[in-house]
């Protein structure tokens, strides 16, 4: 009796700790389970970033403005559009912000910049500024239609153009497409477009705005490739409103002026040299750190100036670039000469530059860029 005692308590006491050990499998199995369950809840319900969805952006408090008579929707239609915005409508993104398109009811297509707040206190500074940039329209530049305000961020809405950037133009195309969209006429069309919109930035607006950031991503084509410049006054928009001159340099590296890169200074003279870059850029197809360039210690200018050294300044075009007329290559390289001239003061206003383009490039005649002051 005493040996089956001791047997049954031995086998008694196995029992027990099998069960613990299965109630304690499945209990860490069930812990798991409620984990995944309340970690895949607090993401549907929290997890979503800002570039996912916009609705926590334009909650309450947020108010749209309109600046042109014929953007005719009102805050709620435009509220209740932007809260539907997802990864999905990303259309660009960049030094200011992330670019959405939004699409209206009535098959009106616009494009939404978000960008955020640093700085509550600087609210009216940033109405201020928009409402002197929402005044201005133009052919040749993106215009702004309105913004939404909103507690986190400040949502600018501008004309859609749906031929993108001159940058995915000169640099993303097939080299098939981009031989039959991108010939010697387009390409001349498109530095015209986009010279005339920097002039009137420069020369017809009150007060005169400095870009501060020329370059192919913000030139924007239409459906018809005619250029038109975005992203004008942005730069301004983010400092600080006590700052009258900026001493952290805006722009792009390889587009940046010498002494704007020294100085911190921006001037009309340093959107210039970008425009010359430009210039070069679209001539060549090349983005102006290259790695061509780059292996050789140079940029697109120390190129130009090598080539020109040599004699060899015709071998900077494109050779996808068809139709190129010989008369007006050799326009179009004493302007971009000048226009990235190391010395400010040589450098032609973007007044003068249209100018030539116009009646020398456009329409082509004998040329006297070299003889002439810039002024």
């Amino acid at each position: 009796m005493k040996g089956n005692d001791a047997g049954t308590k031995r086998s008694g006491k196995y029992s027990a700790r099998l069960l613990i050990s299965a109630l304690a499998t499945v209990g860490a199995l069930l812990l798991v389970a409620l984990m995944c369950f309340w970690g895949c809840f607090l993401y549907k319900k929290f997890g979503k970033t800002d570039s996912q969805s916009l609705a926590v952006d334009v909650g309450g408090g947020a108010s749209v403005v309109m600046f042109h008579a014929d953007f005719h929707y009102s805050s709620k239609d435009v509220i209740k559009k932007l809260e539907t915005l997802n990864d999905e409508h990303i259309i660009g993104s960049g030094g200011f912000g992330t670019v959405y398109k939004l699409a209206m009811d009535d098959g009106n297509v616009f494009a939404l910049k978000r960008i955020v707040k640093t700085n509550e206190g600087l609210d009216r500074f940033f109405e201020r500024e928009l409402e002197i940039l929402g005044s201005i329209k133009h052919r040749y530049l993106v215009n702004l239609r309105g913004y939404c305000n909103s507690p986190s961020s400040k949502l600018l809405i501008y004309d859609y153009l749906p031929g993108g950037s001159l940058d995915d133009a000169l640099h993303e195309f097939g080299i098939a497409e981009k031989a039959e969209q991108l010939d010697w006429d387009a390409r001349l069309n498109i530095l015209m477009g986009a010279a005339k919109g920097l002039a009137y930035l420069h020369h017809d607006c009150s007060p005169r705005i400095i870009h501060r950031d020329i370059k192919s991503s913000n030139i924007l084509l239409d459906g018809n490739l005619e250029a038109r410049v975005s992203d004008f006054g942005l730069a301004k928009l983010l400092e600080d409103e006590e700052s009258h001159i900026t001493t952290i340099v805006a722009g792009t590296f390889g587009y940046l002026a010498p002494e704007y890169m020294q100085s911190g200074r921006a001037t009309e003279r340093t959107d210039v040299f970008s425009f010359g870059v430009l210039m070069l850029e679209v001539l060549s197809g090349k983005r102006p750190t290259d790695s061509s360039f780059i292996e050789k210690g140079l940029n697109i200018v120390g190129w130009l100036n090598f080539l020109v050294a040599e004699n060899r300044q015709r071998e900077i075009v494109d050779p996808h670039c068809e139709g190129m007329r010989e008369e007006s290559l050799d326009t179009l390289l004493a302007i971009a000469i000048q226009c990235v001239s190391s010395n400010p003061e040589d450098r032609p206003t973007m007044h003068r530059v249209v100018q030539v383009l116009e009646s020398e490039v456009m329409t082509p005649c004998p040329s006297d860029f070299y003889d002439s002051s810039s002024d």
